[in-house]
């Protein structure tokens, strides 16, 4: 056989292997991300240098526990200052109000004082509130992912501290084709096989994107791992297959 004639059968065997490939897909298996329920990331709300960090990647944490202290002897200070204007205008607030009764005073004096009182128990309210920020506590329970500063270290309004993502049930983020819409609904089962461990897990439908993307003609699903499996970590990927129906 000539050199010329060999070439359309050279073709055909190489492009066999990925045409085989490509029919033993199969067309029921859809990627899925492993997401937990809940993730933050947990910022600085003031200006200031960190005193204590209880953080370490991985840490297991509760709800309300410390992670970070800051240094606050400025705010600390600013309340001092703020307690005892309110003191001073408090008892400024109550001789007016005397003086009044004796016909000493005007209703105007007895008016600002009572305004300067209430100034000053404000700027008491507000150093609590900026005192409040001193101290980063975990929002819920969960497993820290990233910490992004270091015990001592300066950190300006916004920076990132930690990042923080919850140990409940972990959720199953999927795109599946339209037609599907026809038998799904919250509560429609599926199988998860994850690539990470090689494992399959049962799960179920939670929530239906009430929206098609038109172009892709997908929709957008959540669904949930039965049970809490222990070896399933947020951020695993894998396949999802539906049942078919008869």
């Amino acid at each position: 056989m000539s050199p010329i004639k060999r070439w359309p059968l050279l073709a055909l065997a190489l492009a066999l292997p990925a045409f085989a490939q490509e029919s033993t897909v199969d067309p029921n298996a859809i990627r899925v991300l492993i997401s937990p329920e809940l993730e933050t990331t947990l910022g600085a709300q003031l200006v200031g240098q960190i005193s204590t960090l209880n953080a370490s990647l991985g840490q297991q944490v509760t709800k309300g526990e410390t992670l970070a202290v800051f240094n606050c002897g400025e705010e600390q200070a600013k309340l001092r200052m703020a307690q005892a204007e309110y003191k001073a205008a408090k008892e400024t607030r109550e001789t007016k109000a005397r003086m009044q009764e004796l016909n000493a005073a005007g209703e105007l004096e007895v008016s600002q004082a009572a305004a300067a009182a209430e100034r000053a128990l404000a700027a008491i309210s507000l150093s609590r509130a900026q005192l409040a920020h001193c101290v980063v506590k975990a929002p819920f329970s969960g497993r820290l992912v990233k910490v992004h500063v270091k015990p001592h270290q300066g950190v300006n309004l916004g920076n990132p501290l930690l990042e923080l993502v919850s140990d409940s049930s972990l959720k199953v983020r999927l795109n599946v084709p339209s037609t599907l819409l026809r038998q799904l609904k919250v509560g429609s089962p599926f199988e998860v096989s994850i690539d990470d461990n090689g494992k399959t897990y049962a799960a179920q439908v939670t929530a239906i994107n009430a929206r098609v993307d038109a172009v892709a003609r997908t929709v957008e699903l959540e669904g949930r791992i039965d049970g809490k499996p222990e070896d399933l970590l947020a951020g695993m990927t894998g396949i999802a297959r539906f049942p078919q129906t008869p």
